[in-house]
């Protein structure tokens, strides 16, 4: 049977398949790509939020073990490539001896690419608090962010923000001695930030130290320094051993300023003391 009717295209027309409708088919991401590129080709972060760069022979050892798990963060200038984020992975590898990076490529300014950097430090687990602080403070001065803003950008509670942002402020020499004493926690060094001068705050510090207050002590002291009470409620100094599953010691003195000369006579009245009683007779009942 001779077939009257013919289906699909007429003679005369042709299927439109040129090689740049391909192309541009193929060009269309849903991303960024990755791509490996040479190790001497790529350079570092101008706008790291970190101020040390932390435990890198962990990571080099991670690396070595398991090979880089997260790509890092470039973006092309002129013949090179500037990392967004990822230095520490950069840095270890570079390390080791690698050759070539997995990374994203990625094309944005130079404020985008900023924010990209301060962002991807801020949700890292391992930044300290001051880093922390600096990096939100730099998020807000560079973009003019409000807290509310840097809250839905970096997933975190607005009040967390106000209370990071205050961090900022407080200057490196009371930074120091939080540091290198390790004995403060978040809340304290909050109400470090809330005092009204650096004098304050280098005050509060140093007797947080030195009589090893407790978070509602702080408090008191704080409130007291900054003028909000005539007055503080007593002097208090406690002690907590490197062993502190053992025992703690709690003085309260009746007066608001006590010296180390006389915390060390009380003690040694109540060693004595109880010397006294361990000579005596024991009391039959």
């Amino acid at each position: 049977m001779q077939k009257t009717k013919r289906s699909g295209l007429p003679e005369t027309i042709g299927m439109k398949h040129d090689g740049h409708f391909v192309d541009l088919i193929s060009a269309r991401s849903l991303g960024p790509r990755i791509r490996m590129i040479p190790l001497e080709k790529i350079d570092p972060n101008p706008h790291q939020a970190r101020c040390e760069l932390g435990n890198i022979g962990e990571l080099q050892d991670s690396i070595k073990s398991k090979g880089i798990l997260e790509p890092i963060l470039v973006r092309a200038k002129g013949s090179r490539f500037e990392i967004i984020a990822g230095e520490r992975r950069f840095i270890a590898s570079k390390n080791i001896g690698f050759k070539d990076l997995p990374c994203i490529e990625m094309d944005v300014e130079d404020n985008e690419a900023m924010e990209i950097a301060l962002i991807e430090n801020l949700q890292r687990k391992d930044l300290d608090i001051f880093e922390e602080a600096d990096g939100l403070q730099a998020l807000a001065d560079f973009h003019h962010y409000h807290h509310q803003q840097i809250s839905e950008k970096i997933g975190k509670a607005r009040s967390t923000i106000t209370e990071i942002l205050c961090i900022a402020k407080i200057p490196k020499n009371v930074r120091d001695i939080i540091r290198e004493t390790g004995v403060f926690s978040r809340s304290t060094i909050i109400e470090i930030a809330k005092q009204k001068s650096e004098e304050d705050m280098l005050k509060l510090a140093r007797e947080i130290v030195d009589r090893r207050l407790t978070r509602e002590d702080t408090r008191d002291l704080a409130k007291y320094l900054k003028g909000k009470t005539k007055k503080t409620k007593y002097y208090v100094y406690n002690f907590v051993p490197d062993d502190n599953d053992r025992f703690r010691l709690r003085l309260e003195f009746k007066k608001q300023t006590v010296s180390k000369q006389e915390i060390i006579a009380v003690l040694e009245e109540i060693i004595e003391q109880i010397r006294k009683k361990d000579q005596a007779p024991d009391l039959k009942v």
